[in-house]
């Protein structure tokens, strides 16, 4: 990282958000792409907290159509779960998954999404950082 990066920390209320353009926002921050010092080979990017990540919307027959699938490693060890059971359970997970698969796949894009912090509710245990509530025509979505 250059020693000039200065790490902000945004806030971004995930309600009523479609969930694609939400995690393509989040994926800019977490790379620093809305920052001009922006290069590829560095982690320029800031601090995401998502909150309200239940009440994300999908599109479209996602909710029943998407599935998310994970394996033991044992012979038919393949669990499916719709985008439904998955906001049911676990709502931080589905905003995770959608932002991981916009970042790089490489030892940088699992730093960056470290600094990924997705919480269910509308609280959050990230106020002495003093997160600042993303304006969304900063970085590019209205």
């Amino acid at each position: 990282m250059s020693a000039s990066a200065e790490r902000q920390w945004y806030l971004i209320d995930a309600k009523d958000r479609v969930l694609g353009r939400l995690a393509a926002t989040i994926a800019k921050i977490l790379m620093g792409k809305h920052k001009p010092q922006y290069v590829p080979h560095l982690d320029t990017g800031d601090f995401v907290v998502v909150i309200n990540a239940e009440k994300v919307k999908l599109t479209g027959r996602k909710l029943t159509q998407k599935r998310y699938f994970r394996h033991s490693n044992y012979p038919g060890g393949l669990k499916a779960r719709t985008a439904k059971e998955m906001l049911a359970q676990k709502p931080e997970d589905v905003i995770r998954l959608a932002v991981r698969g916009m970042l790089p796949k490489t030892v940088l894009g699992r730093k960056m999404l470290k600094k990924l912090k997705v919480y269910r509710g509308d609280t959050h245990p990230h106020a002495s950082q003093r997160p600042v509530p993303l304006n969304f025509k900063e970085v590019g979505l209205a």
